[in-house]
């Protein structure tokens, strides 16, 4: 339903509790003793020091398909006008990891044959994701989008709405023709989650007033959604049952949570890692779990003084330095990656229960390469 909070499954994680419970001064330690925290960096360890997981192992099940959908989403954004043409052939070219049409044609996969409905859903979930990153580089005057100038910076701000406002039609249209409803109808209920967790994070970052329950609303809604909507739309694409559609769901809702809990984590990375200068949230003055979680702990007077530095960071940016080695130093990195852990556990208990497959086994890699990507 509109305006409905995040499921209270994702608006907590094992860790917070043990801190909360504990107290300022003695939380972290009691954290980071217990089972689940060393367990989860035990695991956190193995995966930092095993191989890199690839897009290519993840795709081998399927790859003939990914091969037919990137013909089937080139044609329907091909435009006969040479000036709309080349600016839609810059985008298909420029697409990043393409994890959420992934992650529908595996879900479609796990449950039946991929068709071009799964095709369709999988344009739909991608095409309304790229144009909202259009649509967001504008609104943040953003020039660089994945190491490329962006649309608005080649064609400028008005061309670029344009084009956000064209894939978005155009992909709706091709999947109403179609009679994509049902996929349609899921995938569109996520967009409203992620335009309210947009305007939820932007009134908490001029109030400077996160709490943990916030945060998690904030992110399921930004990023989870999303994610559970393509898992979902996935199986409804070859007409799986109820109880399929909402366990693909509610992976990709937990795995969405881990998502974005990473990308959080990253944050706090070298700009020669991640190309992002380090601490963009910060500077945005957004906080995020590693912060909150420190902030959580501290002291009436350390908080003042974080959320003093935090409030002047666009006056003074080397606040943002001094910021990075408090959540460091007080434990809010590896609070963090305890949190992204369980939600992965969280995720892949949805897959129990299927049988063993190729497909199954990249949909549990695609989860690891949530956890083990540095960007």
């Amino acid at each position: 339903a509109p305006g409905r909070s995040a499921p209270s499954r994702l608006r907590t994680c094992e860790t917070a509790e043990l801190s909360v419970a504990a107290g300022p001064a003695e939380a972290s330690q009691k954290a980071r003793q217990s089972w689940p925290f060393q367990k989860n960096l035990r695991y956190l360890h193995v995966m930092e020091n095993a191989p890199k997981i690839t897009l290519e192992q993840i795709q081998a099940p399927i790859a003939d398909r990914i091969r037919s959908y990137e013909r089937y989403i080139a044609s329907i954004l091909h435009s006969d006008n040479a000036y709309v043409g080349s600016i839609s052939d810059y985008i298909l070219g420029n697409r990043g990891k393409q994890l959420r049409p992934l992650l529908v044609l595996l879900s479609a996969a796990l449950h039946g044959e991929i068709g071009q409905r799964s095709y369709m859903g999988a344009s739909l979930v991608e095409m309304i994701h790229t144009a909202s990153l259009i649509h967001d580089d504008v609104v943040d005057e953003a020039y660089v989008r994945r190491g490329k100038p962006s649309v608005n910076a080649l064609w400028h701000a008005r061309t670029a709405v344009l084009i956000g406002d064209y894939i978005f039609a155009r992909t709706y249209h091709v999947c109403l023709q179609n009679k994509g409803w049902d996929m349609l109808t899921e995938v569109t209920r996520s967009i409203h989650e992620v335009s309210e967790g947009e305007l939820i994070q932007t009134e908490q970052t001029e109030k400077l007033a996160m709490t943990r329950e916030i945060y998690y609303d904030i992110i399921y809604k930004k990023t989870a959604a999303l994610l559970g909507a393509c898992g979902a739309t996935g199986a409804i694409s070859v007409g799986a049952d109820e109880e399929h559609v909402n366990r693909m769901r509610e992976f990709g809702n937990n795995l969405g949570v881990a998502f974005q809990i990473k990308d959080d984590i990253l944050d706090y990375s070298p700009m020669e890692v991640t190309g992002k200068p380090t601490g963009g949230d910060m500077r945005e003055r957004k906080i995020t779990l590693p912060l909150l979680y420190v902030l959580e702990q501290s002291t009436p007077a350390e908080r003042d003084l974080l959320l003093a530095k935090l409030s002047d960071v666009r006056n003074s940016p080397d606040h943002v330095e001094y910021l990075c080695r408090a959540v460091e130093r007080g434990g809010g990195l590896d609070h963090a990656r305890q949190c992204m852990a369980e939600y992965r556990d969280k995720a892949l208990a949805f897959l129990e229960g299927y049988p063993d497959s190729d497909v199954l086994h990249s949909l549990r890699l695609f989860a690891d390469f949530v956890l083990s990507r540095d960007k």
